[in-house]
């Protein structure tokens, strides 16, 4: 088989089969190497924690395994394999860890310890953990003019310039009491009597010291992955032109926004409605029960919801997931201290960190900027453009240009990371799309499950939870405004989306005709939501809130919420006449 040339065309590597790439990294191209890691390393990870059941020991062995793949790949013959292969060297791996020590999640440390030594007689004022440290990079010298295979020796120094790295964050005293727990195995107890401690205060450093040195392995990991794209020669400065239109904000749902900027980047023509639309947005209702908490628009499984309205669109998606399960607060109440860039470096840096810089480098290197969920505050935006050597991100959010060091995504109010690229396009007719967007808008407007917990309630059910509110009294202002907000603009673009499915829907048939009367029909029943929805604002405008608890407002609230549920069940039903006729 002849090799595909990619030199002048490098965004072809994912285009690629496995037994291909295999055959390029073989012919020495390092980026095919890297496109079979990016490719399989969550799964080779999830593999590997299986084996583990520890998290911090799977990243090592993974780590140690992709390094002995690397350097064994000649070997491989069956090329179509490689995935298998890997795998086969992972369990080796993860199988010696395992057996050589019987305390699993700390005996990426206990290794160390046990390691032979010629220093045990140092006495020059270092700690404990200084001596084993410098005790490995001596013996790792010693034993590299040995029998030891190049890449083992590589690796040792690899692992201990790395561990010598993350565990020179904590304080002498911390370390001290974290070698004696980890390297000498010590309890808390014994510790604790060993330097004239309480229990309690050694347990303390212990938790402390871990998270110090889990927060340091990431830093570490972020300089990892910065030094191995310039080992690569892929350092680079991009910012994809035209990002001054994103500050043309047109409506409050900033992830049809984000979406719809996103889309302008690739060759489907898409209205602002039909994106509105095919997407589901311009029909979703979630309302958290009592408060109305103003996170109820965003309530939802991003990935699960956005992939499947993007294939609505015409495209395929990638994302990458650090979300929590949990909602946060309202960022227009809290200390707004806790806002900003300041506030940024003071909180941990977020787990998902290296995959969603891997993911934004791919996408804007291809021409397509990144969807990203709480850049500056709780929000969807816009990464548009990345700068190796300053290590910023060009983002947008809410008619906002600035920048993001990279080690502070993920590390706005909320402490999460969602970062979504579009893939490739997919073919498919207008009838198609429309027949999957109903599909979708009805399933939510059914309430049917998804993968999150259930935080909020949403679809027609929605609607008896917010008149509960307002009925008890309980309905926080500013967040009541802003779900009114959010589900009114969704609500004045549907019927410009139905009404411009009916333009383009062809007369050829009985059933077109049909078709086009449901149309027709739903769009008339949008244009009296929508025009309900405006009641509600003008009572409650955002951010302002106005006087929800006042009896006769939420007498007010609850007429009109209840006369737009008995809406929109005609619309559903509506809906159900046309998945009949698009089947």
């Amino acid at each position: 088989m002849n090799l595909i040339n990619l030199d002048d065309n490098e965004q072809k590597w994912d285009q690629l089969e496995d037994g291909e790439l295999v055959r390029h990294a073989q012919a020495g191209k390092h980026e095919a190497f890297g496109e079979l890691v990016r490719r399989h390393r969550a799964q080779v990870y999830g593999y590997t924690k299986t084996i583990t059941q520890e998290s911090f020991l799977a990243e090592d062995i993974v780590q140690e395994a992709l390094i002995r793949a690397f350097m064994h790949l000649g070997k491989l013959v069956e090329i179509e394999r490689f995935l298998p292969w890997v795998h086969r060297i992972v369990r080796n791996q993860a199988m010696t860890r395992l057996k050589s020590s019987p305390v699993s999640k700390e005996r990426t440390f206990t290794e160390l310890a046990l390691m032979p030594s010629k220093l045990d007689s140092d006495a020059d004022g270092l700690s404990g953990l200084d001596s084993i440290l410098r005790r490995l990079n001596r013996s790792a010298e010693e034993r590299s003019s040995g029998q030891e295979l190049p890449e083992e020796r590589l690796m040792q120094k690899e692992t201990l310039h790395v561990l010598t790295q993350i565990i020179s964050c904590l304080k002498p005293r911390e370390r001290v009491i974290f070698e004696s727990h980890f390297f000498d195995q010590l309890s808390p107890p014994e510790i604790a009597k060993l330097f004239q401690l309480s229990s309690a205060n050694v347990y303390q450093i212990i938790s402390r010291s871990r998270k110090k040195v889990m927060q340091e392995r990431l830093r570490v990991t972020v300089d990892t992955y910065v030094k191995t794209r310039r080992d690569m020669g892929w350092m680079s400065k991009a910012i994809l032109p035209n990002s001054d239109t994103f500050a043309n904000a047109r409506t409050w749902n900033t992830a049809v926004d984000s979406l719809y900027a996103m889309l302008k980047y690739t060759n489907k023509e898409l209205t602002y409605p039909m994106v509105m639309g095919l997407t589901g947005q311009a029909f979703r209702i979630n309302i958290v029960p009592e408060s109305i908490h103003i996170a109820g628009p965003t309530a939802y499984p991003f990935g699960e919801v956005m992939v499947r309205g993007l294939k609505n669109a015409g495209y395929r998606a990638k994302f990458v997931d650090g979300m929590n399960t949990a909602i946060g607060p309202n960022t227009n109440l809290i200390d707004q201290t806790l806002i900003g860039k300041d506030a940024m470096v003071k909180r941990e840096i977020h787990h998902a960190l290296p995959d969603a810089l891997d993911l934004i480098h791919r996408s804007i290197k291809q021409g397509y900027p990144v969807l990203a969920w709480d850049l500056f505050f709780p929000e969807f935006g816009l990464i548009y453009g990345y700068d190796d050597e300053e290590r910023l991100l060009h983002a947008y959010e809410c008619c906002r240009l600035d920048t993001l060091a990279y080690e502070n995504l993920g590390r706005s109010v909320l402490e999460e990371i969602f970062v979504l690229a579009l893939d490739e396009p997919i073919e498919s007719n207008r009838k198609e799309q429309l027949r999957l967007a109903l599909e979708m808008i009805v399933e939510h407007y059914d309430g049917e499950p998804s993968s999150i917990p259930a935080s909020s309630v949403k679809g027609i059910q929605a609607y008896d939870v917010w008149c509960d509110a307002f009925r008890a009294g309980t309905v926080e202002p500013n967040g009541n405004a802003y779900n009114i907000a959010v589900i009114m603009d969704g609500r004045k673009q549907a019927a410009p989306f139905l009404n411009e499915m009916l333009t383009s829907w062809p007369e050829a048939s009985e059933e077109d005709i049909q078709i086009r009367e449901l149309l027709r029909e739903a769009a008339q029943q949008y244009e009296q939501i929508a025009s309900n929805y405006e009641a509600l604002h003008h009572m409650f405008p955002f951010p302002e809130g106005g006087e929800p608890n006042n009896d006769l407002y939420a007498s007010k609230s609850i007429g009109l919420l209840q006369a737009i549920k008995k809406q929109e069940e005609a619309a559903v039903k509506s809906f159900r006449n046309l998945l009949d006729q698009l089947k």
